[in-house]
Protein backbone atom coordinates (compact mmCIF):
# COMPACT_ATOMS: atom_id res chain seq x y z
CA UNK A 1 0.00 0.00 0.00
CA UNK A 2 1.57 3.31 -1.01
CA UNK A 3 1.91 6.39 1.15
CA UNK A 4 -0.85 8.34 -0.61
CA UNK A 5 -3.37 5.53 -0.09
CA UNK A 6 -2.37 5.30 3.58
CA UNK A 7 -3.06 9.01 4.03
CA UNK A 8 -6.45 8.78 2.27
CA UNK A 9 -7.51 5.84 4.45
CA UNK A 10 -6.47 7.66 7.64
CA UNK A 11 -8.40 10.78 6.59
CA UNK A 12 -11.49 8.71 5.77
CA UNK A 13 -11.41 6.95 9.13
CA UNK A 14 -10.92 10.23 10.99
CA UNK A 15 -13.99 11.74 9.32
CA UNK A 16 -16.03 8.60 9.96
CA UNK A 17 -15.13 8.50 13.65
CA UNK A 18 -15.75 12.22 14.16
CA UNK A 19 -18.80 13.73 15.88
CA UNK A 20 -22.16 12.07 15.38
CA UNK A 21 -24.74 13.96 13.34
CA UNK A 22 -28.22 14.28 14.79
CA UNK A 23 -30.62 11.63 13.55
CA UNK A 24 -34.22 10.70 14.19
CA UNK A 25 -35.40 7.56 15.99
CA UNK A 26 -34.70 4.34 14.11
CA UNK A 27 -36.86 1.24 14.23
CA UNK A 28 -34.99 -1.84 15.40
CA UNK A 29 -35.83 -5.34 14.26
CA UNK A 30 -34.40 -7.76 16.85
CA UNK A 31 -34.73 -11.53 16.60
CA UNK A 32 -37.96 -13.14 17.74
CA UNK A 33 -36.76 -13.64 21.31
CA UNK A 34 -35.96 -9.91 21.71
CA UNK A 35 -38.71 -7.27 22.08
CA UNK A 36 -39.53 -5.09 19.09
CA UNK A 37 -39.19 -1.36 19.56
CA UNK A 38 -37.59 1.80 18.30
CA UNK A 39 -34.85 4.27 19.11
CA UNK A 40 -35.85 7.62 20.60
CA UNK A 41 -33.52 10.64 20.63
CA UNK A 42 -33.85 12.62 23.86
CA UNK A 43 -34.93 16.23 23.41
CA UNK A 44 -34.57 19.22 25.71
CA UNK A 45 -37.09 19.01 28.55
CA UNK A 46 -37.60 15.24 28.23
CA UNK A 47 -37.80 12.95 31.24
CA UNK A 48 -38.04 9.16 31.29
CA UNK A 49 -41.59 9.50 32.61
CA UNK A 50 -42.52 11.74 29.65
CA UNK A 51 -40.93 9.33 27.16
CA UNK A 52 -42.65 6.34 28.79
CA UNK A 53 -46.03 8.04 28.39
CA UNK A 54 -45.28 8.95 24.77
CA UNK A 55 -44.72 5.29 23.92
CA UNK A 56 -47.00 3.76 26.58
CA UNK A 57 -44.09 1.72 28.00
CA UNK A 58 -43.24 1.30 31.69
CA UNK A 59 -40.32 3.44 32.89
CA UNK A 60 -38.72 0.37 34.50
CA UNK A 61 -38.60 -1.41 31.14
CA UNK A 62 -36.82 1.54 29.51
CA UNK A 63 -34.31 1.69 32.35
CA UNK A 64 -33.70 -2.07 32.20
CA UNK A 65 -33.19 -2.44 28.45
CA UNK A 66 -30.90 0.61 28.26
CA UNK A 67 -29.01 -0.35 31.44
CA UNK A 68 -29.34 3.20 32.73
CA UNK A 69 -27.36 3.71 35.95
CA UNK A 70 -29.55 6.66 37.00
CA UNK A 71 -33.23 6.77 36.01
CA UNK A 72 -33.37 10.51 36.76
CA UNK A 73 -30.58 11.42 34.37
CA UNK A 74 -30.90 11.38 30.58
CA UNK A 75 -29.05 13.69 28.21
CA UNK A 76 -30.21 15.72 25.22
CA UNK A 77 -29.25 13.81 22.08
CA UNK A 78 -28.98 10.47 23.89
CA UNK A 79 -30.62 7.56 22.05
CA UNK A 80 -32.89 5.30 24.09
CA UNK A 81 -34.25 1.97 22.93
CA UNK A 82 -37.99 1.77 23.65
CA UNK A 83 -39.09 -1.90 23.91
CA UNK A 84 -42.51 -2.90 22.57
CA UNK A 85 -43.16 0.71 21.58
CA UNK A 86 -46.77 1.70 21.01
CA UNK A 87 -48.30 3.47 18.01
CA UNK A 88 -47.55 6.92 19.44
CA UNK A 89 -43.90 6.67 18.49
CA UNK A 90 -42.26 8.00 15.35
CA UNK A 91 -40.70 5.37 13.08
CA UNK A 92 -38.51 5.39 10.01
CA UNK A 93 -37.42 2.74 7.53
CA UNK A 94 -36.47 -0.62 9.03
CA UNK A 95 -32.76 -1.42 8.57
CA UNK A 96 -31.94 -4.40 6.35
CA UNK A 97 -30.13 -6.19 9.17
CA UNK A 98 -31.23 -7.82 12.42
CA UNK A 99 -29.99 -6.84 15.86
CA UNK A 100 -28.70 -9.90 17.69
CA UNK A 101 -28.00 -9.65 21.45
CA UNK A 102 -24.78 -11.51 22.21
CA UNK A 103 -23.50 -11.12 18.64
CA UNK A 104 -20.38 -9.49 20.10
CA UNK A 105 -18.45 -10.03 23.34
CA UNK A 106 -17.51 -7.31 25.82
CA UNK A 107 -14.03 -6.08 24.80
CA UNK A 108 -12.93 -5.34 28.35
CA UNK A 109 -14.21 -5.82 31.89
CA UNK A 110 -15.12 -2.55 33.57
CA UNK A 111 -17.72 0.11 34.30
CA UNK A 112 -19.50 1.96 31.48
CA UNK A 113 -18.87 5.65 32.16
CA UNK A 114 -20.36 7.09 28.95
CA UNK A 115 -23.26 5.65 26.98
CA UNK A 116 -24.18 5.71 23.29
CA UNK A 117 -25.50 9.16 22.41
CA UNK A 118 -24.16 10.90 25.53
CA UNK A 119 -22.90 14.39 24.73
CA UNK A 120 -19.31 15.53 25.24
CA UNK A 121 -19.54 19.21 24.47
CA UNK A 122 -21.28 19.36 21.09
CA UNK A 123 -20.33 15.81 20.08
CA UNK A 124 -22.47 12.72 20.75
CA UNK A 125 -20.76 9.49 21.75
CA UNK A 126 -20.79 7.05 18.82
CA UNK A 127 -20.10 4.11 21.12
CA UNK A 128 -19.57 3.46 24.82
CA UNK A 129 -16.65 4.25 27.13
CA UNK A 130 -15.63 1.48 29.54
CA UNK A 131 -13.46 2.44 32.49
CA UNK A 132 -10.86 -0.23 33.27
CA UNK A 133 -7.55 -0.66 35.02
CA UNK A 134 -4.57 0.65 33.08
CA UNK A 135 -2.93 -2.04 30.91
CA UNK A 136 -5.92 -4.40 31.25
CA UNK A 137 -6.42 -6.73 28.28
CA UNK A 138 -8.60 -5.49 25.41
CA UNK A 139 -10.04 -8.39 23.39
CA UNK A 140 -11.63 -8.65 19.95
CA UNK A 141 -15.42 -8.57 20.29
CA UNK A 142 -15.73 -11.13 17.50
CA UNK A 143 -13.57 -12.84 14.90
CA UNK A 144 -12.50 -10.74 11.96
CA UNK A 145 -9.66 -9.00 10.16
CA UNK A 146 -7.77 -5.96 11.44
CA UNK A 147 -8.40 -3.26 8.84
CA UNK A 148 -6.94 -0.19 10.54
CA UNK A 149 -4.27 0.59 13.14
CA UNK A 150 -3.11 4.07 14.16
CA UNK A 151 -0.68 4.86 16.96
CA UNK A 152 -1.79 8.48 17.23
CA UNK A 153 -5.35 8.92 15.92
CA UNK A 154 -6.53 12.49 16.50
CA UNK A 155 -8.52 12.57 19.75
CA UNK A 156 -8.60 8.76 20.01
CA UNK A 157 -4.93 7.91 20.46
CA UNK A 158 -3.92 4.32 19.73
CA UNK A 159 -6.84 2.94 17.71
CA UNK A 160 -7.79 -0.39 16.13
CA UNK A 161 -10.62 -1.23 13.73
CA UNK A 162 -11.64 -4.83 13.03
CA UNK A 163 -13.88 -5.82 10.10
CA UNK A 164 -16.41 -8.60 10.76
CA UNK A 165 -18.98 -10.51 8.73
CA UNK A 166 -22.17 -8.93 7.34
CA UNK A 167 -20.68 -5.46 7.07
CA UNK A 168 -20.03 -4.96 10.78
CA UNK A 169 -16.88 -3.45 12.25
CA UNK A 170 -15.68 -2.65 15.76
CA UNK A 171 -13.51 0.23 16.98
CA UNK A 172 -11.17 0.15 20.00
CA UNK A 173 -9.56 3.47 21.04
CA UNK A 174 -7.42 5.15 23.75
CA UNK A 175 -5.27 2.02 24.09
CA UNK A 176 -1.84 2.18 25.71
CA UNK A 177 -0.43 -0.58 23.50
CA UNK A 178 -1.53 -2.20 20.22
CA UNK A 179 -0.78 -5.90 19.81
CA UNK A 180 -2.06 -6.57 16.27
CA UNK A 181 -1.26 -5.33 12.76
CA UNK A 182 -3.31 -4.49 9.67
CA UNK A 183 -4.36 -7.60 7.75
CA UNK A 184 -4.09 -9.89 10.78
CA UNK A 185 -6.99 -12.28 11.33
CA UNK A 186 -8.13 -12.38 14.94
CA UNK A 187 -10.35 -14.73 16.92
CA UNK A 188 -13.20 -13.78 19.23
CA UNK A 189 -11.80 -12.82 22.67
CA UNK A 190 -8.21 -12.68 21.39
CA UNK A 191 -6.14 -10.02 23.20
CA UNK A 192 -5.52 -7.18 20.73
CA UNK A 193 -4.45 -4.25 22.93
CA UNK A 194 -3.95 -2.86 26.43
CA UNK A 195 -6.21 -0.28 28.09
CA UNK A 196 -4.73 3.19 28.31
CA UNK A 197 -5.47 6.90 28.23
CA UNK A 198 -4.06 8.07 24.91
CA UNK A 199 -5.64 10.71 22.72
CA UNK A 200 -7.97 13.03 24.61
CA UNK A 201 -8.57 10.53 27.44
CA UNK A 202 -7.71 11.81 30.91
CA UNK A 203 -8.12 8.46 32.65
CA UNK A 204 -7.82 4.82 31.63
CA UNK A 205 -10.79 3.60 29.61
CA UNK A 206 -11.67 1.93 26.32
CA UNK A 207 -13.76 3.72 23.74
CA UNK A 208 -15.67 0.97 21.91
CA UNK A 209 -17.89 1.20 18.84
CA UNK A 210 -19.95 -1.26 16.82
CA UNK A 211 -20.71 -0.08 13.30
CA UNK A 212 -22.85 -1.41 10.46
CA UNK A 213 -21.28 -0.01 7.32
CA UNK A 214 -20.59 3.60 8.32
CA UNK A 215 -23.48 3.79 10.80
CA UNK A 216 -22.67 3.61 14.54
CA UNK A 217 -24.90 1.23 16.52
CA UNK A 218 -25.74 1.17 20.22
CA UNK A 219 -23.39 -1.59 21.47
CA UNK A 220 -25.85 -2.63 24.19
CA UNK A 221 -28.13 -4.18 21.57
CA UNK A 222 -25.38 -6.52 20.40
CA UNK A 223 -23.67 -7.37 23.68
CA UNK A 224 -24.75 -10.18 26.06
Amino acid sequence: MNKTLDILIAMSVAITLAGCAARGPVLARPKSYAPPGCYYKVKRGDTLWKVSKLYDVDVKEIVKVNRLPDATKINVGQKLFIPSAGIKGEYVKIPDYISSPGMFSWPVAGKVISHFGDKKGMVANKGIDIEARDSSNVVAANKGTVSFVDENMKGLGKTIIIEHENGFSTVYAHNSKILVRVGEKVKRNQVIAKVGKTGRATKSYLHFQIRKGHEPQNPFYYLP
